[in-house]
């Protein structure tokens, strides 16, 4: 499978990158572990978690998605060299456990090596901008992170144009580590938060680009098409948002795409992602064998000049 630059971060990824916040919530530990075994031997060769999955789950405190992917890795020691581990911090853990302080990042940071049964992380997001930190004290600290061999590289996750321009223009500024790697939202429905300026500034700047939400929760994957179909997931009441005109007009066409290259609408959306200027690879999660086999599928997928101008319209 070939391999894409991710910014100037010198990691290289596949097309896809698994999305494990599945992990610990609709997907149980050894179903996991074939899953990931079956995505590296397709060829896929990173994986994006967060120390906050999947602490929505009742019961669950933050951690499970990490601890499943270190016993796995654990298993499977050879592997670690192939694979690009992606994790963050900075969301909601506890009172005490959450923002982009350098005394929590040094502590979270540790937490997740230990999940991961790993002695470094190859790209670390931070999962959201933090106001009430400085940004120089926040790029200090992964800077010492890196400078220590416990990250290669650091991203920012939902930070938008202005808040990514001020982190670069701060680590210019103070000679810090700048952030390399934008994760934001982006699929078919979700245009207006990257289209525009802040896929011009990552492009301007070389930023690698990990879309998440690749498939809308699932509602691309033409699942849901009514109030209901909202039943068939533990994502259902997520997606209701998506029941609107523009949403039904966007299935439409990509069942037309679709019907056309004897392929799953999912597929199809997530090809279509892979094509936008700016983007290095879309997140994508799956909880079975069959759906795995459709996000590998869709790496391979090459859409012509007139679907791909189909799908621009009724999205846009």
């Amino acid at each position: 499978m070939d391999m894409r630059a991710l910014g100037k971060t010198g990691l290289n990824i596949a097309p896809l990158v698994f999305g494990a916040n599945v992990f610990g919530w609709t997907v149980d530990e050894k179903t996991a572990f074939s899953l990931l075994d079956a995505l590296v031997d397709a060829g896929l060769n990173a994986i994006d978690t967060a120390d906050v999955y999947s602490a929505w789950v009742p019961g669950n405190r933050g951690g499970e998605s990490e601890t499943i992917i270190g016993k796995w890795l654990q298993k499977r020691p050879s592997l670690r060299d192939q694979i690009v581990l992606i994790t963050k911090v900075g969301w909601t853990l506890g009172p005490q456990q959450q923002g982009l302080s350098e005394r929590w990042i040094f502590e979270a940071v540790e937490g997740s090596l230990r999940r991961l049964q790993t002695d470094h992380i190859d790209l670390y997001f931070a999962h959201r901008p933090d106001p009430e930190t400085p940004t120089e004290e926040t790029l200090g600290a992964f800077g010492r992170l890196r400078e220590a061999g416990k990250i290669r590289a650091i991203g920012a996750s939902n930070f938008n144009t202005g808040q990514l321009g001020d982190a670069l223009a701060v680590a210019s500024a103070f000679g810090l580590p700048r952030y390399d790697v934008l994760q934001p939202e982006y699929n078919l429905y979700d245009r207006a938060g990257f289209d525009g300026a802040l896929s011009e500034l990552v492009q301007q700047e070389d930023i690698g680009v990990i879309s998440y939400y690749s498939l809308a929760s699932g509602f691309l994957s033409g699942k849901y098409r009514s109030q209901a179909d909202l039943g068939k997931s533990p994502r259902g009441r997520g997606i209701a948002r998506y029941l609107d005109q523009r949403g039904q007009c966007i299935l439409a066409a990509l069942d037309t795409v679709a019907e056309g290259l004897e392929v799953q609408p999912a597929e199809v959306a997530l090809a279509w992602v892979m094509a936008r200027a700016g983007i290095t690879a879309p997140i994508a999660s799956a909880t079975s064998m069959s759906q795995l086999e459709s996000l590998v599928r869709a790496t391979q997928l090459t859409l012509s000049t007139e679907q791909i101008a189909l799908l621009d319209r009724v999205s846009s």
